[in-house]
């Protein structure tokens, strides 16, 4: 029997109070990743001297972390994704801020690309649980959305930081991603609808 009702529509699903602040929050934080990210594998060959192979070092350190948060999402079963979401960002910023500052050596990149991994990991998670908690019943549409600001971040992370990289180096585009994920912390603190829960 075919299904009846309406058809969601996903913009209006951006009229469900607290969607568009996490969506703010998902563009800031994804173009800050995708902006350092898309230029760090030039900074080590062109900046520091680096081999090509090392940015397959750094790709491994960053999912070693990555991976390893696992192991502390109790975590965020215990405190909720809301009280968690501020601080996983600013720790997100504060890794940028360590490239910013300590960038040109390939062995604090190293060290902070495993932190990246390792809080970016808790920053993705809570977002997505925030966004999956708010209205249940358009989890779908809001997920979708979820995904399209994704990939637009994708674009205007690579196409945005170019520039920034080009002229001003790799420590001005770390302060520039750091300045994102302050965003990211701001809409991420909006109180979202009171349907949400888990915290």
């Amino acid at each position: 029997m075919p299904a009846t009702g309406p058809v969601p529509q996903p913009l209006a699903a951006l009229r469900i109070a607290g969607v568009k602040p996490l969506l703010v929050a998902c563009a800031a934080f994804m173009s800050a990743f995708y902006g350092i990210y898309g230029y760090l594998g030039d900074h080590l060959h062109n900046g520091l001297g680096e081999p090509v192979s090392a940015n397959g070092i750094v790709a491994l350190v960053y999912g070693i972390g990555f991976g390893a948060a696992a192991l502390l999402d109790g975590i965020v079963d215990r405190l909720g994704p809301r009280r968690v979401m501020p601080f996983a960002f600013l720790a997100v910023g504060a890794v940028y801020l360590g490239f910013a500052l300590a960038g040109d050596s390939f062995l604090a990149v190293l060290g902070l690309t495993f932190l990246w991994g390792l809080t970016n990991h808790f920053g993705l998670n809570v977002l997505i649980m925030r966004l999956a908690a708010i209205d249940p019943s358009r989890r779908g549409t809001i997920m979708g959305l979820n995904s399209a600001v994704t990939y637009l971040a994708v674009f205007a992370g690579t196409t945005g930081f170019g520039p920034l990289y080009a002229s001003r180096g790799f420590a001005f585009a770390a302060f520039a991603a750091l300045v994102l994920m302050l965003i990211a912390v701001a809409g991420g603190s909006w109180r979202t609808a009171p349907v949400e829960t888990k915290d």
